[in-house]
């Protein structure tokens, strides 16, 4: 039985704490039980449907978003673990293109992200912005066992907000298994416990188009200046008026980064107005800053590996997958032409 995972990340920047919330903590704990062969992309074609006219920008994300990885716990010296680039993987581009021959451009109009980033543009869409969806499709299916075996599946451990594109390429391997037969395997997100992290402004989720984030690579200086500054409760405005907890960022930052040391009580003490906003967010620095601290030292040992050594080798690891992907695909749509060139003809 073949167990693969397929996720990734587009290039635009240094990673941050949405980021580890949403996906990072769960790849390096899916990583950690040595169950699945998993292809980490760095999806830079992706990058490009926002970033098309920053190409350096992409060129030194991709660095930083590879230092990310390491610093949180992915390990590419691991046998099963393979950084991937996604524009050196040529199958991808392939497969999109037959994936954009038989799904209703209609889909991606309805898309959610593609509604919701539309509204937000200040100029005409590209084709390839319009045609991502039927993208992330083609990178996770791109990396189905051929023949595909009853117990083999596809798992795609994502953010929330990625869910939304995953139904999509379950949907878009159901097409193609209909009108060419079973090729692909059927793919499953898998979202952690928290899938969003919400914005240091209160914005429902951290985004860098926000300026609303944490990096995972800050120093604990820039910390402390974006903790001091964080959206709290509005209705708390001294520091004995009893608090809303549950609506304020700082508390859910307790939460999901403090300890029992840290956590405990608090809720109590600030609904009954026995803790200040500055002291919670004096705690709060003190325990982001504890957590962030072996990331930052990760971050500084993988600034000496062979960053591109490990993109190399994942890449040529995927594109012997693809290789084989590609076989079977071109079989199902008869691109192979077996009329034509027949064996030994």
């Amino acid at each position: 039985m073949a167990k693969r995972i397929l996720t990734g990340i587009r290039p635009t920047g240094k990673l941050h704490l949405g980021h580890y919330v949403g996906a990072l903590k769960m790849w390096k704990e899916l990583q950690d039980q040595n169950e699945y062969e998993c292809f980490f992309l760095v999806a830079d074609v992706q990058a490009l449907t926002t970033h098309v006219d920053r190409p350096s920008v992409i060129e030194e994300a991709v660095r930083e978003v590879v230092l990310d990885f390491i610093a949180v716990g992915l390990d590419p010296t691991k046998p099963n673990i393979h950084f991937v680039l996604q524009s050196w993987v040529p199958e991808l581009t392939e497969l999109t293109t037959y994936f954009s021959m038989i799904v209703p451009f209609s889909r991606m109009e309805g898309n959610p992200t593609i509604k919701a980033e539309l509204a937000q543009m200040n100029s005409s869409p590209t084709v390839g912005f319009m045609i991502y969806p039927t993208s992330q499709a083609a990178d996770i299916l791109l990396f189905t066992t051929y023949p595909p075996q009853p117990n083999d599946y596809l798992l795609v451990p994502v953010g929330a907000d990625q869910v939304p594109h995953i139904e999509e390429a379950a949907d878009i391997a159901r097409m193609f298994n209909n009108r060419y037969g079973n090729t692909f395997l059927k793919c499953e997100a898998k979202v952690g416990l928290i899938g969003r992290l919400v914005g240091t402004d209160g914005q429902a989720k951290m985004s860098k188009s926000l300026s609303n984030v944490i990096q995972l690579s800050d120093t604990a200086d820039d910390v402390s200046k974006i903790v001091k500054k964080m959206f709290t409760d509005p209705e708390k405005i001294r520091k004995n008026d009893p608090g809303h907890p549950k609506e304020c960022p700082v508390y859910k930052y307790h939460k999901i980064f403090g300890s029992r040391k840290t956590f405990s009580g608090r809720y109590k003490d600030c609904k009954t107005g026995g803790l200040g906003c500055v002291e919670c967010k004096n705690t709060l620095t003190e325990v982001l800053n504890n957590f962030l601290d072996p990331i930052r030292q990760r971050r500084l040992i993988a600034e000496q590996e062979p960053i591109g050594d490990y993109l190399i080798s994942g890449t040529d690891r995927a594109r012997e997958i693809a290789q084989n992907t590609m076989d079977a695909v071109r079989k199902a749509m008869h691109l192979d032409y077996p009329s034509i060139f027949k064996k030994g003809g």
